[in-house]
């Protein structure tokens, strides 16, 4: 069997979504869509479901960036300025990996996302660890589960 490096798979419940893509050469992002119809409300967050989940080798992250292009048009942000996809989150226990993009609504309208809009970009990173990094705790949940 061949081994797998990193790539993108569906989460249950989410067939009809389509793996991410770069759509040029020399295009560092896989595009990321919508996995349904959401409104943003204007001035708040809203967690926007991908359908899909990240697979990688140990030493990366998947960095999640809003596309400028619908950052600037609508106004539009991550709360959070980089989403970081962990290794260790590939199909954890509570949402099986589920990508969840937040995205801050700056207008003073609410924004529709329609299902299969782009509105991110995935780029695989490499990562360093200093010299006295003893990490051994074990992921045991999904988002926001390595600060219990």
């Amino acid at each position: 069997m061949e081994k797998r490096n990193r790539g993108f798979e569906r989460v249950s419940g989410f067939t009809h979504v389509s793996l991410p893509e770069r759509k040029t050469a020399f295009s560092a992002g896989y595009d990321i869509a919508a996995a349904e119809d959401i409104m943003l409300k204007a001035g708040s967050v809203t967690l926007v479901p991908t359908g899909l989940k990240a697979y990688m080798r140990e030493d990366e992250y998947l960095g999640i960036h809003i596309r400028s292009s619908i950052a600037i048009k609508h106004q539009l942000s991550l709360i959070n300025g980089q989403g970081i996809i962990d290794a260790d989150y590939y199909n954890n226990s509570d949402n099986e990996g589920h990508i969840m993009i937040a995205i801050m609504n700056h207008a003073q309208t609410a924004v529709k996302l329609e299902k299969n809009m782009r509105i991110a970009q995935g780029i695989f990173v490499k990562y360093l660890q200093v010299d006295a990094d003893h990490a051994q705790a074990i992921r045991t949940g999904g988002m926001g589960s390595t600060g219990k």
